[in-house]
C-alpha cells in the first residue's frame, strides 16, 4: 500500500504500461525495409527503453525505505517555486536573451530549490547554457532569442 502513495513508483507503472503499449503497436509495423530501418524500428526501441527504465524506477523505489518527513520546502512548494521561476525566466527572455535567462533559471533551481553549493549551481547553469548554445547556434544553425546584451 505504501508504494501506491509513492509518486515515482506510480509514474513508473504508468510509463511501463505506456512502453508496453508502444512495443505492441510498433511490432505491427515494418521493422526493417529494403532501404534500412522501417517505420517500426524507432518506436520499438523507444518502447523497449521506456519499459526498461520505468521498471528500473519502480524497482528502485520499491526497495527504498520510506523517506523521513522533511522540514524544508515540500514537493508542492518546490513545484510552485519552479513554476514562478519559469514565469520570471520567460519575462526576462526579451531583455536578457535565452542564454542568460536560462542560466539564471538553472542557477535558481539548483542552488535555491535543491540546496547545492553556489559553485556547483554555477557550473550546471553555465554548462547547460553552453550546451544549448553549442547545440542550437553552432550545430543546428538556429539562433536562440537574443536580448539587449546581444546574446
Amino acid at each position: 500500500m505504501r508504494l501506491l502513495r509513492n509518486g515515482d513508483f506510480v509514474s513508473g507503472a504508468v510509463l511501463a504500461a505506456l512502453g508496453a503499449f508502444i512495443i505492441m503497436e510498433a511490432r505491427q509495423w515494418e521493422y526493417l525495409g529494403p532501404d534500412g530501418p522501417g517505420p517500426g524500428f524507432f518506436p520499438l526501441w523507444y518502447g523497449i527503453g521506456l519499459l526498461v527504465l520505468s521498471i528500473m524506477l519502480m524497482v528502485v523505489h520499491a526497495r527504498q525505505a520510506p523517506a523521513p518527513a522533511s522540514r524544508g520546502m515540500g514537493g508542492t512548494g518546490r513545484a510552485f517555486a519552479t513554476w514562478a521561476a519559469l514565469v520570471v525566466c520567460v519575462a526576462l527572455l526579451k531583455v536578457l536573451g535565452f542564454i542568460v535567462a536560462f542560466s539564471l533559471l538553472t542557477l535558481f533551481i539548483v542552488q535555491v530549490l535543491y540546496r547545492q553549493p553556489f559553485g556547483k549551481a554555477l557550473a550546471v547553469a553555465v554548462g547547460g547554457a553552453a550546451g544549448f548554445y553549442l547545440l542550437f547556434d553552432v550545430a543546428l544553425n538556429v539562433a536562440l532569442p537574443a536580448g539587449m546584451l546581444g546574446f
